[in-house]
């Protein structure tokens, strides 16, 4: 198969990456080895951008975009579309984000098969203006009804849109499973970080990660150690500054840091901490548990299909429910790192990249 693919920022990730960003980096090359050719299109920001041709058998195409929230997205898709068409790169099109689902109007008339990746119910993010939330319900009609098959990675998402437009849709859960790694000691003691020392939050900072929550729970715990706050925002963001205003003397802003050393941070914290508001199925979450680490997570449906009863809970929004979670954490860690051995056993045989990816397979050639 001759496969395009865009809605993510790049491969290999940049700053400003997100799940997006770490589906492709696990789905495509493995496509590759699959025997079939992958043409992932980067965006290239004023700024930002990967340098690249070519990353584990995937072909690179970066195409420049805009730094405006909102539209950077949009944009690119565009571009990358009439670059599909004019230079027939692929007869299959893997976009990423039903945001993008306008652009399935022109592929599928030109004579390509498209499938959409969805990951939430977009709408119900707080980023988005009165305005943004209107176009992606609008998105949403698309994604139901224009391309020959939309994927979902969470049960909760695909049952919603099952609900909402009366189809049948196809759910793939992300991977978890991480390939042998070198541990970088050089990002602990660039970070004066020690093993079992510090909670770890991983993410963009915008406010669906419920990092504003989550900030004030720490200060407001009993815990002695640091919290280190991986990602920023992808783009310059009030939001941010006010993090880290917030933010006391044990709060440690790394920025973006990706590879084997954020999962050497992975591996060495205390506890992972994912307090989000909305989510899909978040692949940070996955990582964490086939890495066998503790787990606290806000009490949203996608988290809860995620850990099942493998990692303590916390209200969803609520600053006093984290705080007592974290707390709990300090007092009874034995437990948790017993509940982490089982959110091990359950990410490594429900969550697997090589299943995700012949699952894949078997959509693109069979719808």
């Amino acid at each position: 198969m001759r496969i395009a693919a865009f809605g993510f920022r790049s491969l290999p990730p940049s700053k400003g990456a997100a799940g997006a960003d770490k589906f492709a980096l696990e789905l495509f090359p493995r496509l590759v080895k699959r025997g079939h050719s992958v043409v992932a299109y980067n965006r290239r920001y004023p700024n930002v951008f990967i340098d690249v041709n070519e990353y584990k058998g995937v072909k690179i195409k970066t195409i420049k975009t805009t730094s405006k929230s909102g539209f950077d997205t949009l944009w690119h898709s565009f571009r990358s579309t009439i670059d599909i068409i004019v230079h027939n790169t692929a007869d299959i099109v893997h976009i990423q984000n039903g945001g993008n689902s306008i652009w399935a109007i022109p592929l599928r008339l030109f004579g390509k098969k498209v499938f959409i990746s969805q990951d939430g119910v977009d709408w119900k993010r707080d980023k988005w203006p009165w305005y943004g939330k209107l176009y992606l319900r609008f998105s949403a009609f698309l994604t139901a009804h224009l391309p020959n098959e939309v994927i979902f990675d969470n049960v909760i998402a695909k049952r919603l849109f099952e609900e909402k437009f009366g189809k049948q849709y196809k759910f793939i859960p992300f991977g978890s499973e991480v390939e042998a790694f070198e541990e970088d000691a050089d990002v602990l003691l660039k970070n004066n970080l020690k093993k079992g020392e510090f909670y770890l939050f991983i993410g963009r900072f915008i406010p669906d990660k419920g990092i504003h929550y989550l900030i004030p729970a720490f200060k407001n715990s009993r815990s002695n150690k640091k919290l280190v706050l991986i990602g920023g925002s992808p783009n310059p963001s009030p939001y941010e500054q006010q993090l880290h205003d917030m933010a006391g003397d044990n709060i440690i802003f790394p920025g973006y840091i990706y590879g084997d050393a954020v999962n050497t941070l992975i591996a060495n914290a205390y506890c992972y901490i994912q307090p989000s508001d909305v989510e899909g199925l978040s692949p940070i979450v996955l990582t964490v548990m086939g890495l066998n680490v503790p787990l606290i997570v806000s009490d949203i449906e996608e988290n809860e299909y995620a850990v099942l009863d493998t990692a303590h809970k916390f209200k969803k929004g609520n600053i006093d429910s984290l705080t007592e979670e974290i707390n709990y954490c300090e007092d009874h860690h034995l437990e948790m790192l017993s509940l982490a051995k089982k959110a091990q056993a359950r990410a490594l045989s429900v969550f697997n990249w090589e299943n995700v990816a012949d699952e894949h397979v078997e959509v693109f050639m069979n719808s």
